[in-house]
Parts: structure tokens; sequence; C-alpha cells
């Protein structure tokens, strides 16, 4: 059986590796922040604790079979309902907190390593989880900035004669379309929005710069 220190150093030990990533989902703003991933982790430890040692004194006994990985076990399914609730899906299409319910499953697996007595495996889990969520941060964003999607929005007359403009913007090699939709406004305007991958500021302004010299073009603007 477990020394009640035993228990009490697991269950501090918990709190803390699920504090250290909690405070770096706090700054953000997170719904799940600081004593969401706290909680998550002492309560993972608990039940891993319970899982381990909670059926001791029946173990043995004539009739009884138990397996006591099988409770620490459900913690790795029923969490997805926790982190299931982080995700928010807007009516752009944005998917947002994909990384901050990755996080609280790995909290829970924290949880349970130091339930279990692995406290290098969580020290560890915890300091890799926390590299990954802050210190590759801005790299992730580079990249983001670098090749994330723009959109482009071409307004064009419908007086004039577009076809040269659509041979230019399906030629441009610079431009690796995804979608391209037509839509014609109420003054007789037609608008172009053609979502392209893989561009940066510059290729854009460039591109911009050049589909402005079309004389069919009113305006053109343009978003990630």
């Amino acid at each position: 059986m477990i020394s009640y220190t035993e228990i009490l150093i697991r269950l501090l030990l918990a709190s803390l590796f699920g504090a250290l990533i909690g405070i770096e989902r706090e700054r953000k703003h997170w719904a799940a922040g600081l004593r969401t991933h706290m909680v998550v982790c002492v309560g993972s430890c608990l039940i891993m604790i319970v899982s381990a040692f909670g059926f001791s004194d029946i173990l043995g006994t004539p009739n009884v079979t138990l397996d006591p990985s099988r409770i620490a076990a459900q913690v790795i399914s029923g969490i997805g309902f926790l982190g299931a609730g982080t995700i928010l899906f807007s009516k752009q299409g944005t998917i947002k907190g994909l990384t901050t319910a990755s996080g609280v499953w790995a909290v829970a697996g924290i949880g349970l390593a130091t339930g279990g007595g692995m406290y290098f495996a969580a020290g560890a889990t915890t300091i890799v989880v926390l590299i990954i969520l802050w210190a590759l941060k801005p790299l992730e964003f580079f990249y983001a900035n670098k090749y994330r999607d723009t959109t482009l929005r071409i307004t064009t007359s419908l007086k004039k004669d577009n076809t040269e403009l659509l041979k230019e913007l399906l030629n441009k090699e610079d431009l690796i379309i995804q979608n391209f939709n037509i839509e014609k406004d109420d003054d007789d305007n037609v608008i172009y929005q053609v979502k392209c991958f893989n561009l940066d500021t510059e290729k854009i302004n460039k591109i911009v710069s050049e589909l402005q010299k079309n004389e069919a073009v009113k305006e053109i603007n343009w978003a990630h």
C-alpha cells in the first residue's frame, strides 16, 4: 500500500505540472486555462493511484480477478469530451482550440504518469509540451504568415471584356489557385474571388500591381 506522504507528493507534483502548461494557455485567454489544466492533471493522478493501489486489499482473494490498468485507461478516452469543449468552429470555417484540446489530453497523460510514480517521464513530458506550446510558437507564426492562404477579391466592370483578365489570372505561375468564385453585384460589376496558396506579401503586391494595369479592373483587395 502506498503511504500518505507519497500520495500527497504525487498529487502536488501533478498540480505543478498541470499549472506549468495551464499558465501557457492562460496567457492566450483560452477557456481551458490554469485551473482546468491543474484539475485535469490532479484528477488523472488520483485515478491512476486508485487504479494501481485502490483494490490491493481484495487482490489475490479467491474468485477475484482485476486488471488495475483498466480504470486509468478510461482517462485517455474520457478526456476527449473535455477536449472537444475547447474546440471552436466559426462560421467562416476556421477551427480554433485544437492545440488547447491536445494540451488537455497531454496533461491527462502527465497526471497518469505522476500517479504511477513515473516522475521523470511526467517532468520530461511537461518540459517537452512547454517547448512545443511556447518556444516553437514564433517558428509556427513565421511559416503561417509566409505560406497561409490568401484571397484576392477583384472587382471588374461587366461592360468590359474580362477574357484577357481571366487568362492572365489562370496563367500566372505564382498563383496556386484553390478556389475560384464569380459573382455579380447590383452595380453591374463582376467580382472574382480567388483563393490562393503559398503567397507572401511581396508576391501579392506584385500580382496586384500587374492586374491593376488591366482596363477591366476597377478594384482589387486581398486578405489572409
